[in-house]
This record gives C-alpha cells, structure tokens and sequence, in this order.
C-alpha cells in the first residue's frame, strides 16, 4: 500500500513538473534564425530594431550576418527562419524557385562610393558610371568585396554600366578581399583606396582615416532591402509562425516607424517603404 502510495505521487509530481516545465521549454524555442546582410548588423540598425520586436512578441532573432548570397544559400539549406537581405534580383528568383514564401519591400537607402577625401583619381560628383570608367582606366586602388553579397552584386552591376567587363579582365588596381563591408571599409583606409559601401554601414564604421564619400545621389546607387520567411514545403523544421510574425512586424506601422527612429549623429539611415 505504501509503495503504491510512493508511485502515484511520484507519478504526479512528475506530471506537475511536466506542466511547470512546459511553458519555460516553449519559451527557450521561440526563437527565430534571420539570415541576413552585413549591413544591417554593422550600421546598427539590428541593435536598435530587434530589442522592440522581441520586446512586442516575446519572440528572440538570432542573426547571422553575412552576405546576400551566403545568406540565400543558408535559406535553401533550411538552415534560417527567415531573409533580411538586399539584392533584389536575387530574392525573386530564390522565391520564384519555391524556396521563399513571399518578398515583401521594407527599407532602403543608397551606395556610395567612398575614397581619400583629395580625390587623387579626380572622380568626386553623382556619376557612378563615370567614376569607376575613371578608376579603371587609371589603374586606381579600388577595393572590392568579392563575396556575393548584395554590395558585391550592385558593385558589378555599376561596372558594367560603366563599360567595364570584370569576367574578362580587372582594372590593375581592382583588389577582392572576400570579406564583409566593415573589413573592406578597413582595407580602404589602410590602403587608401576606393570602395563601394551602403550608406548605413559606413555612417556607423569609426576607422575612417583619410576617407569620405566621393559619388553620392546616383539613381542607379538606389539600394533596397526586402523580407522573406522561408518555405516550410521545402524545410518542414522551419519555424514558419514566428518567422512570419517578424515580417508582419518590420511592414508593420510599429516597425517602420522603428526602423525610420534609427539615426547616428541625427541622421537617418534608412528609410521605410513597406507601404510603396
């Protein structure tokens, strides 16, 4: 009688720990992985933004930063929830091929090509195209990311416009470091060399040296940032629910007006167009 009267309590004290339990092991899961561009961690912007989305959901982002590229390739893996990325062309076609659900438009802000501040290639002004047919025929120190990332993406196609075909021969002074922007950026004043960099990023980074922006408020430099959570169909472990709460959130009145608040030295460093 008395073992019997051991077992039902313990039995029971197990079923009320599985119950206390139970809401802290929820809580510990919900959390979503974002795949998403450098320049979004290295301006700051994900600092300031994700404290307000977890703090509105109760939902943790965990976030690896790197590419546009590596990032897509992450998501099609089932390796991330969900995109935070900026290379247009490229988050159509990964959603046309199944792997997204969805794209939907969020921020955007501009390139800009950024060298020493006495311009000794002589190209400062807002022709993207004329500046770097400048710093390719003069052989001038130009670093490039060479990483598939969305700068890396928008930086050829700015090449091409300009006449210059990469695939068949680089510049002389054209250099490819395989690295993020922040590392690029730190190559360039190192070295005192040309860069492409996204506006955000570079308002954030403090190693500056010599450099400032050179070509600014080219149409073409127009630099978009889009949202995508992952298909399920094709990673059913994706966490599809909170991956959507987020891109609900960021085209949301609340995280807009977030994202619109983040500013370095009154400046505001991107600009929300969900709604366009």
């Amino acid at each position: 009688m008395a073992s019997r009267r051991r077992f039902t309590l313990l039995a029971f004290a197990a079923a009320l720990a599985g119950t206390l339990l139970a809401p802290i092991a929820q809580a510990r899961d919900k959390f979503i992985v974002l795949a998403s561009t450098t320049s979004t961690e290295q301006s700051g912007l994900f600092k300031h933004l994700l404290p307000q989305f977890t703090k509105a959901t109760g939902t943790e982002v965990r976030v690896v930063a790197v590419g546009t590229g590596q990032a897509l390739d992450m998501a099609r893996r089932g390796d991330a929830d969900a995109l935070f990325v900026h290379d247009q062309p490229a988050e159509e076609k990964f959603v046309a091929e199944g792997f997204g659900l969805a794209r939907q438009a969020v921020m955007y802000n501009d390139f800009v090509l950024i060298g020493p501040k006495s311009d000794p290639a002589g190209v400062r002004g807002k022709d993207i195209a004329v500046a770097l047919k400048r710093l390719g025929s003069t052989g001038t120190a130009f670093v490039s990311r060479g990483d598939k990332s969305g700068t890396h993406s928008a930086e050829l196609r700015q090449w091409k416009l300009a006449g210059i075909d990469l695939a068949s021969a680089k510049p002389a002074g054209y250099k490819e470091c395989g690295c993020g922007m922040g590392q690029a950026l730190n190559i360039a004043a190192s070295t005192n060399a040309y860069v492409l960099s996204d506006r955000g990023t570079w308002l954030n980074f403090k190693n500056r040296a010599d450099l400032g922006i050179v070509v600014e408020g080219d149409k073409q430099l127009f630099n978009q940032y889009g949202v995508i959570v992952v298909n399920p169909a094709k990673h059913p472990h994706v966490k599809k629910d909170l991956a959507q709460g987020f891109s609900d959130w960021v085209v949301s009145r609340d995280g807009q007006a977030a994202i619109a608040s983040y500013k370095i030295g009154g400046e505001q460093l991107f600009f929300p167009n969900a709604s366009q």
